[in-house]
């Protein structure tokens, strides 16, 4: 849901402009154009033209600022926090927009920070459709394995990632301990979903090394041009997990936008996203253990689903878009019977 405001305020242009100038140490920056982008339900994104003169970016320059939206998730990390996930992200070669500048919300009246604007297009939904994107779409599978495991190298401890908690638990059973800990609180049951939290309690593996998993790497968080990827966005709920909980996200059903036969993030098969990943990582892929996070991914959306329903139906936050969501529930119910079932 885009938020009611479309609008940058005058003042705040103004403030924007004088902190890019200071950052910059530019003798004048002026914003030419000012564009709030669609797609933040959680954050705001502006697009902003950039006219500098003098200092360390003189030139034009195309920016965004990422601040928080009026609608805020308390498990979403802070833009402070998501601005050092980019920069350790960005450090070790992930594909991201380049962090340059994070401010404060005496600048703008909401915290915020600053990248470098990627071009292409990310909407799921089309580029699982339109293969002018993103070149071949095998070679874009691997290049998407390959990322992760780039991401995958960062453990911790981490010099700037402090903030993140480590898991009292392993990562599969603290998810398991949330996700019952919500049904338990919520008015409405939902038994298949207790027996998909059951299954996953019951076949929890055992996680011997952390990374930092990006926890919402799909189709529709990445943007494409024609030759490839650009970006990888949304980073606001990384955290230490196990490696393969990325893996099982990217491949999960529900995330396919109806194109089922690629089981890779609806764009590529499975064979090349474990290739590009292992040529990194340097160690085969078990399917079966991925399975287990595919089911782990299912069962997470539909939490997640219901709760943004809930947003809406309590009156909290009114809005079209988060009351279809809660519709994907029993579909998300089916798809967790059928893949567990055979697998009890």
């Amino acid at each position: 849901m885009m938020s009611s405001i479309t609008v940058m305020a005058l003042g705040q242009q103004q403030a924007i402009a004088a902190f890019i100038c200071r950052m910059t140490a530019a003798e004048q920056v002026q914003i030419v154009a000012v564009k709030l982008l669609t797609g933040g339900a959680i954050q705001e994104n502006w697009l902003l033209d950039l006219a500098i003169i003098g200092g360390d970016y003189a030139g034009n320059l195309s920016v965004v600022l990422r601040s928080d939206a009026a609608s805020v998730v308390s498990s979403s990390h802070s833009r402070a926090q998501e601005f050092a996930l980019l920069q350790a992200a960005f450090a070790v070669g992930v594909t991201v927009p380049e962090p340059l500048w994070l401010g404060t919300r005496d600048v703008f009246g909401r915290d915020f920070f600053v990248m470098r604007k990627a071009e292409g297009l990310a909407a799921g939904y089309r580029v699982v459709k339109d293969l002018s994107l993103g070149g071949d779409r095998e070679l874009l599978t691997e290049r998407m394995g390959e990322e992760l495991a780039r991401l995958h190298r960062i453990q911790p401890p981490h010099a700037g990632l402090d903030f993140l908690p480590l898991p009292e638990l392993s990562p599969a059973l603290q998810g398991v301990q949330a996700f019952r800990r919500f049904l338990d609180s919520h008015h409405t049951p939902f038994p298949a979903l207790e027996w998909g939290i059951r299954w996953l309690e019951k076949h929890a593996p055992v996680t011997t090394e952390l990374v930092l998993a990006h926890r919402d790497w799909r189709t529709g968080n990445y943007m494409l041009d024609e030759h490839g990827l650009t970006a990888v966005l949304d980073w606001e709920f990384a955290g230490w997990s196990d490696r393969l909980e990325d893996l099982g996200w990217f491949c999960a059903r529900c995330w396919r936008f109806g194109c089922f036969e690629r089981e890779a993030g609806g764009i590529g098969s499975r064979e090349a996203l474990y290739r590009g990943y292992q040529r990194i990582y340097g160690q085969p892929l078990v399917r079966e253990a991925v399975f287990y996070w595919e089911v782990y991914a299912h069962v997470r959306w539909a939490i997640i689903a219901i709760q943004q329903g809930e947003r809406h139906v309590s009156g909290q936050e009114p809005s079209l878009e988060l009351a279809l969501t809660a519709h994907i529930v029993p579909e998300l119910e089916l798809e967790i019977l059928r893949m567990t079932l055979h697998h009890a």
